[in-house]
């Protein structure tokens, strides 16, 4: 029999120079005095909430348990996807992440691919998506130099529900004015090409090493489902989004590999193996790969994503 139990995480905010103060949309009464650009919600120092590993650091709990949390066939003891709340206030710099062959070569355990599925969005919002056709290495050092990097992007706008794929080696950065839920390999690697003028270090060298003039980066069309949107699927994950209306609810089958579920709005709690868990807005439940199968109740209109790591 199944024993493990799921859990509910309080998110990790870490402070960036691009981000906010005021957080109360998405945690009610959550004020910083410096900006915090990111909520994480499975980061490694997320503290538990619930459980019998309640007060317990995240990472420290998998490490202890990682074939509970993981699955029996788990090679490593790290949980395998970071999910995030970005919410930049300025732009994020022009960055990008090596694929898992290139970081493993300068000593990581793996890349960073990632996702970002798109919460909230001002009229003319936009991200940059890959660079343009035709430009090399000579043409970004020279825009570096000049300050003109920004121009040899392809900047896209974006809207409330689109998903967009950024796979590795895809130069890339966040505007302001998007709430972005991101689901990424755990992986914190970022090397930084441009950053309009502020005084951070750039890693240009690597970021060059590593960069893909073409890749498969772009918006991904929603798949609709038998009760459920397929928002991307991927080698390293799938994500999909769930709504049930007032006293609604949906079963999920056990699975051998973790699941993590992230409420957006309403108000809803999951079940499983004797636990009863709100599920609460921008934060996530995990349930372990050995946990029985669960069902999500829907006290009031629900909407919810649930996210699992890649076979």
């Amino acid at each position: 029999m199944k024993t493990a139990r799921p859990f509910r995480l309080a998110p990790f905010f870490s402070p960036r120079i691009w981000g906010q103060t005021d957080w109360t949309r998405w945690y009610g009464g959550t004020e910083f005095s410096e900006p915090v650009g990111e909520a994480w919600l499975t980061g490694e120092n997320c503290l538990i909430e619930t459980g019998e590993w309640a007060g317990q650091r995240f990472a420290d709990v998998v490490k202890q348990n990682a074939a509970q949390i993981l699955g029996a066939g788990a090679e490593e003891k790290e949980f395998p996807l970071l999910l995030k709340l970005l919410a930049p206030n300025e732009k994020l710099s022009l960055q990008v992440h090596p694929d898992d062959a290139l970081a493993q070569q300068a000593g990581y355990p793996r890349g960073k691919t990632e996702c970002w599925y798109v919460l909230d969005a001002v009229g003319g919002a936009t991200i940059a998506l890959g660079l343009k056709d035709g430009v090399d290495d000579a043409a970004v050092r020279k825009g570096i130099a000049e300050g003109t990097m920004e121009d040899l992007m392809k900047w896209l706008p974006v809207a409330q529900g689109e998903m967009i794929f950024v796979d590795a080696g895809t130069v890339h950065a966040i505007g302001p004015g998007v709430t972005l839920l991101e689901t990424q390999q755990t992986s914190d690697i970022t090397y930084r090409l441009y950053d309009y003028g502020r005084p951070r270090e750039l890693h240009v060298d690597d970021a060059l090493r590593v960069m893909k003039p073409h890749t498969r980066a772009g918006k991904v069309a929603p798949v609709e489902h038998d009760g459920f949107t397929r928002l991307i699927e991927q080698q390293y994950f799938s994500v999909d989004r769930f709504s049930l209306d007032a006293a609604a609810s949906r079963s999920f089958a056990t699975l051998p590999i973790p699941q993590i579920f992230v409420g957006l709005a309403g108000k809803s709690r999951l079940e499983c193996n004797g636990e009863r868990i709100d599920l609460e807005r921008g934060k996530a439940i995990i349930v372990p790969a050995d946990a029985e199968a669960s069902v999500i109740y829907a006290e009031a209109a629900a909407n919810f994503i649930r996210a699992v790591p890649g076979s």
